[in-house]
């Protein structure tokens, strides 16, 4: 059985500041506006992180605009929301967290089936002069594929 995903929103920032070690899939618990919502794409995950609280993992700043059509039960656009994880990753991603300075950053928010889903990375942040790596790197690439399409061009 096959289930279809469709993306709703990348957090493209989070491979420009992190590096990424591992990624998770994890459920969100939604109200039925914010579903609404979403399937609008009015979410934005830029500023958004997870963390853990009492045992049980949290999104904490992921922006879900209010749907037009939902009056009284519309909640807060930056509310914490809960995510749906097995208690061992939890255990395992909190331990990390602790032990090694790791940050869980969402990386993607996407309908896997009906349901919506969070794409989870396990990340440390990169500093400045990594940054810098990677854009040189890119550059370089960009280069070496544009002189490769002006010899296909001359021949």
């Amino acid at each position: 059985m096959k289930t279809e995903t469709k993306t709703i929103a990348q957090n493209r920032k989070a491979r420009h500041e992190y590096f990424i070690e591992e990624t998770f899939e994890a459920g969100i618990e939604l109200f039925g506006t914010e579903v609404k919502s979403i399937r609008a794409g009015k979410v934005n995950l830029k500023d958004s992180y997870a963390d853990v609280y009492n045992g049980e993992m949290y999104i904490y700043n992921m922006h879900i605009s209010p749907y037009e059509h939902g009056n009284i039960f519309n909640k807060d656009p930056l509310r914490t929301r809960k995510l749906l994880m097995h208690k061992k990753e939890i255990t395992k991603l909190m331990g990390l967290k602790q032990t090694q300075g790791y940050t869980l950053v969402p990386l993607s928010l996407y309908f896997k089936g009906s349901r919506v889903k969070v794409q989870l990375a396990l990340a440390k942040g990169k500093k400045v002069y990594d940054k810098r790596h990677d854009i040189a790197k890119k550059d370089a690439e960009r280069r070496i594929q544009k002189a490769t399409r002006v010899d296909r061009r001359s021949e």
